[in-house]
């Protein structure tokens, strides 16, 4: 994605898309892993590049549900 990383600036519709847009971004990389798992053929280079993507998509999902959840002070 070539968009901006800081989420400061961003509104909170625009943070809400985008947080839909990742999860099925992570959605379809975990099923392409998955079907490359199961065809038994798998690169091991191609892999462990989808599983970092993974990783990013996830890591940036949680940033931005981090953002969108209000902190509450019990």
């Amino acid at each position: 994605m070539d968009a901006p990383q800081d989420i400061s600036m961003k509104t909170e519709d625009v943070l809400r898309v985008e947080l839909q847009v990742l999860k099925h971004e992570h959605r379809d990389l975990d099923d392409a892993i998955n079907a490359l798992h199961e065809r038994g053929v798998v690169d091991q280079l191609t892999m462990q590049r989808l599983k970092k993507k993974k990783l990013f998509l996830k890591d940036k999902i949680a940033l931005i549900e981090d953002r969108l959840t209000p902190d509450i002070i019990a």
